[in-house]
């Protein structure tokens, strides 16, 4: 197994997405910066969808035209249909996220579709992708427990992940949307899961609701899981499912990892300078479970 570890920062999407403060393109321009010189190569940026539903996402557009080019760096953008896709096409974006689900009710609460339907519209949307030279990463929510139907069977996701990797995805994220899994969930599911597809094509994505983030990300690196989604500062929440709250800390990931004994390629004293200005900037970025340990011995140094 590879002891390099992938960490995607979702904060400028994701951790923004349910602030009551709502940043302007430039603040989240900023804040994707900071992500940059700490040494995060792949950070998801925005999201193509409805201002009215999410406003905290109006200008993605402006986003992504006041990022760097020409580097290697992947900046992910959410399309919830092919409308979004197309948006984000136009607008330049090289990597794009999808969104699937365990449950027919997250679905309707989210997109307003049933779940076939958002299976469908992501086919699409990778079919096009695939002609336009566009990388896709398909998530699927609420992958362990829907916050409507409850407990979510562990076959389902084996199941919309061995379709669409065929159908050409080119990464599948399991999300833990509310924080429900434990340990023993994510062992064994990831397990299963790495053993079929191996795990350059796998991601995960947890939530810290219950304090069990960290420990599910543990358990799926035991697996051989070798990419993760995290939020600078522990930002984060999904406005259409109730319970969610914040992402696991991009700090607490990172610091755990590289404890461990694995190569992220960023740095702890310039990430706690993200989570800062994270904070800085929302006004309610909680920061990592260790940012007071963190800051004292980075400082030390």
């Amino acid at each position: 197994m590879s002891q390099s570890v992938i960490i995607n920062d979702v904060g400028p999407r994701d951790g923004l997405q349910n602030q009551q403060k709502i940043l302007r393109p430039d603040q989240r321009v900023r804040l994707i910066e900071a992500l940059l010189g700490a040494g995060l190569g792949h950070i998801e940026v925005g999201a193509f969808v409805s201002p009215k539903a999410v406003p905290a996402m109006a200008g993605a557009a402006a986003v992504l035209a006041g990022l760097p080019t020409g580097d290697s760096s992947v900046f992910t953008v959410l399309v919830p249909n092919f409308k979004g896709y197309e948006l984000a096409r136009d607008a330049g974006a090289k990597s794009v996220s999808t969104v699937l689900y365990g449950t027919d009710a997250m679905a309707q609460a989210n997109v307003r579709m049933s779940r076939a339907a958002a299976e469908q519209a992501t086919a699409e949307i990778i079919a096009s992708a695939r002609q336009d030279g566009i990388r896709v990463t398909a998530t699927i929510a609420v992958a362990f427990e829907c916050p409507f139907d409850g407990p979510v069977d562990p076959s389902l996701p084996q199941e919309v992940i061995a379709r669409f990797l065929e159908l050409g995805a080119d990464e599948v994220a399991i999300a833990d949307t509310i924080g429900a899994a434990n340990p023993k969930q994510v062992r064994s599911l990831t397990e299963v899961l790495v053993s079929e597809y191996g795990s350059g094509q796998l991601a995960c994505h947890f939530h810290d609701t219950r304090a069990m983030g960290l420990a599910n990300v543990f358990a799926a690196v035991e697996s051989g899981i070798r990419k993760f989604d995290a939020a600078i500062g522990g930002l984060g929440g999904c406005p259409f499912a109730p319970g969610a709250s914040g992402n696991v800390a991009t700090e607490d990931v990172v610091m755990m990892l590289e404890q461990m004994g694995f190569d992220t390629g960023i740095s702890l004293a310039d990430l706690m300078q993200a989570s800062a200005l994270a904070q800085e900037l929302t006004g309610t970025a909680p920061g990592g479970r260790a940012a007071a340990w963190l800051e004292k011995t980075q400082s030390s140094k």
